[in-house]
């Protein structure tokens, strides 16, 4: 299964951190940022998503996030 967001990371730095947050919630999770998308994406594979559960970690470091349809 693979889930796309619409986020408002900027940085590289940023999604770093955020990369090794999800990974703790989400392990075995394959997830990574595309910054150079107008839509700062984020992508997630992984078996069972829970898209709230994505968006309140994004949302606990100050950054929004939204499922991308």
């Amino acid at each position: 299964m693979v889930e796309v967001f619409k986020t408002n990371v900027n940085r590289v730095d940023q999604s770093e951190i955020l990369i090794k947050q999800l990974l703790s919630h989400f392990p075995g999770s394959k997830i990574n940022f595309d910054l150079e998308d107008c839509d700062k994406i984020l992508r997630i594979e992984a078996e069972h998503i829970a898209q709230h559960s994505i968006i309140a970690v994004l949302n606990e470091h100050g950054f929004n996030a939204e499922v991308l349809i």
